[in-house]
């Protein structure tokens, strides 16, 4: 049976120094090609890049033609500060946004909303549809976010956001399929009809997701702690990475899913190799440098 060619987008971050700056153009040299349905950028925990966010999205909307879908949060702005950088964004041609509450800043242990800014994602998902300029996208937590009750919590919270007016929700990652698709039945059980997109993350060093997992709630599975620590023995970590991303991806793509988000932490490679596996071939090289 020949597999479905998904639509792919991808998630970047803004750079902070000179040689992360040369990490991101590479990346988005890299992975254009491929014609992603959207990127994201992100705002960095607790929207300390916000500056940087603006002007990573002018540039690669501007100088790869891409549709660039810019991240917002409600940490540290007050409601006056987020609409200049709405209208900046609007004037730098971008049409969506992906709403998100946002990390609790350094230091700080939970999110404290700004006295003259937004309480909750589903405010500022309101407000941008109140706009009415931009597309909205919204995160979605397929295993109880740390500060959810239970998941049937992230569940009706999902659709409050989606209520609001965001049309489509990125998750958080995961490691096995059938938590996507546990997710989606519940979604679906709670007559929520946005589309749902999985995020997913090529592991470029198990010591890193491991401790991301840990502090945002994605279980890990016995079996894939032991096939990496095997594999980090063996120096096979990249090979095992790039099969289990491939293997995930298609058992989704088997289950329905259409649509994937990855997030290539600014290293393209590996990401590019798991496209090339999904049948996601890249059009023309790009001239473009930032």
């Amino acid at each position: 049976m020949t597999r479905k060619v998904p639509n792919i987008s991808f998630e970047f971050f803004p750079p902070q120094t000179l040689d992360a700056s040369f990490r991101l153009w590479e990346t988005v040299q890299v992975l254009a090609p491929m014609k992603p349905s959207f990127v994201s950028v992100t705002y960095g925990a607790g929207g300390t890049t916000r500056k940087l966010t603006h002007e990573a999205v002018g540039t690669i909307h501007k100088n790869y033609g891409l549709n660039v879908a810019a991240h917002l949060t409600c940490v540290d702005a007050t409601r006056a500060e987020t609409k200049e950088i709405i209208d900046a964004y609007a004037e730098a041609g971008v049409t969506e946004i992906v709403a998100l509450r946002g990390d609790p800043p350094k230091g700080a242990a939970r999110f404290t909303p700004h006295p003259e800014g937004f309480a909750s994602s589903v405010e500022l998902i309101e407000w941008l549809a109140a706009d009415g300029r931009f597309t909205i996208r919204c995160g979605a937590y397929p295993e109880p976010h740390p500060e959810a009750a239970d998941s049937l919590a992230d569940v009706r919270w999902l659709k409050r956001k989606v209520e609001a007016g965001a049309t489509s929700a990125i998750t958080q990652f995961f490691f096995e399929a059938e938590t996507f698709f546990r997710f989606r039945d519940a979604c679906e059980k709670e007559g929520i009809t946005a589309k749902i997109i999985p995020g997913i993350l090529p592991i470029q060093s198990w010591k890193g997701a491991r401790g991301f997992a840990q502090r945002c709630g994605t279980s890990i599975p016995h079996w894939v702690e032991e096939a990496f620590e095997a594999a980090t023995r063996d120096g096979r970590e990249q090979l095992l990475a790039t099969a289990l991303c491939t293997e995930l991806c298609d058992d989704l793509i088997a289950g329905g899913v259409e649509d994937l988000q990855f997030y290539t932490l600014n290293r393209p490679q590996m990401t590019r190799d798991v496209c090339h596996a999904l049948g996601v071939t890249p059009e023309v090289a790009l001239e473009n440098v930032a």
